[in-house]
């Protein structure tokens, strides 16, 4: 096999150069009792694993899965003007992450826990999931390092609820399932910041540390004042897995509960689109098609399809080519299809240059462009990309 890279700290490992074909015994011998956990090997340069899908299986299989998603359901909402409702969202973004902050502070103070203040922030960012679904979404997820356990938690409460009205979910069920979402990792205030931020690879006793989580926090709201069924399920199981690989139970299939489930693609989307201390944060687009070649293992195929078609297949703030050469950002998803969101062109492929800023509408009539491929923005030298679609100064 041809590694392509070791995940982790590079102490993790005796290899100067971390790309390599593996054809000595001691070097395999050298990987298998370091602390490299995980790596990722590229088969167009040496072996797969045994028994992998190919390279057309995983293509077909993503292609079914999107095509299936297209088309978006009619009850989707009217988006009120973009630039209103960024400044709107950044606005309850900051008031729920000091919100977050305090829960969190009690929870380490080991004072019981109330979520009661948590419910008016609940229900504004319910409103402005109704009124433009990707905006809160997409800056809560434009954390820095140091915010990322609290706005993870914002951003958690906004995909649960944007799932749950996609999957047609009772309104009345809509608090509920935003609180599970702003709740459940409360169990992290009991881990060590150095061991939630550490940059390298964590140990089996740290990784054991964090996997206790979804207990503490269940334990914590147990212990507390006026917690729901839902937020209690979701904190205690969002980890599980639909193949029964996941903590803290190892459950499976119909033993884990529907919000549960969802519980688990909002934090694995979140999660993997956010920089951490040990890895930078994958694209929208990118996240979403490495979640389709997990999906299988990991989510229920029904909520996972589900979830793209609130998000988009090209989700705010994506980086896309258009037929036309151009490179653009996403700012808005359309009703109608997934495929023809609102972007903002910016750079030319053929002329190799920047451009001023433009707003096309795909999908309307007439619209000359179209979508050939989402484009991972490491490959490109663009630093402001998230200021392209909001608007905003990002902190970094």
């Amino acid at each position: 096999m041809f590694v392509a890279e070791l995940c982790g700290s590079w102490m993790d490992h005796p290899f100067w150069n971390t790309q390599f074909l593996l054809e000595d015994p001691d070097d395999l011998a050298g990987l298998m009792s370091s602390q490299v956990r995980e790596l990722w090997i590229d088969t167009a340069q040496g072996l797969d694993a045994q028994g992998a899908r190919t390279e057309a299986e995983v293509v077909a299989s993503t292609e079914e899965l999107m095509h299936d998603t297209a088309v978006r359901d009619v009850r989707a909402p009217t988006h009120e003007a973009l630039d209103v409702e960024i400044a709107r969202a950044a606005r309850i973004c900051g008031r729920a992450r000091s919100a977050v902050v305090s829960l969190f502070a009690e929870a380490r103070m080991g004072r019981a826990i109330t979520t009661a203040q948590l419910t008016p922030l609940v229900d504004e960012i319910a409103s402005s999931v109704l009124r433009n679904p990707g905006v809160l979404i997409s800056l809560a997820r434009l954390k820095t390092k140091d915010d990322y356990t609290y706005m993870h938690s914002v951003a958690v409460c906004g995909l649960m609820i944007s799932l749950g009205r996609q999957m047609g979910l009772p309104e009345s069920d809509m608090r509920e399932i935003g609180l599970a979402g702003m709740v459940h990792d409360l169990g992290k205030a009991e881990v060590p910041d150095e061991i939630l931020n550490k940059p390298g690879k964590l140990t089996e006793q740290e990784f054991n540390t964090i996997k206790n989580h979804p207990a503490a926090g269940h334990r914590m709201l147990l212990e507390g004042q006026g917690v729901g069924t839902i937020p209690l399920d979701v904190c205690l199981h969002h980890h599980e897995k639909f193949d029964g690989s996941g903590y803290p139970e190892g459950l499976a299939d119909k033993a884990i509960s529907l919000y549960a489930k969802m519980g688990t693609v909002c934090d694995v989307y979140d999660a993997i689109t956010s920089t951490r201390p040990y890895k930078a944060g994958w694209s929208p687009a990118e996240a979403l098609s490495k979640m389709v070649e997990w999906s299988e293992g990991h989510f229920d195929r029904a909520i996972f399809q589900a979830f793209i078609k609130c998000l988009g297949i090209y989700p705010v703030g994506s980086l896309v080519r258009l037929e036309s050469g151009l490179l653009a950002v996403v700012l808005e998803t359309s009703n109608r299809s997934l495929l023809t969101p609102s972007v903002k062109t910016f750079y030319c492929t053929r002329r190799k240059e920047r451009l001023h800023p433009k707003i096309i509408d795909l999908s309307r009539a007439g619209a000359r462009d179209k979508i050939t491929n989402w484009e991972a923005p490491g490959n490109w030298p663009f630093p402001d990309l998230d200021e392209l679609w909001s608007g905003l100064q990002i902190r970094r």
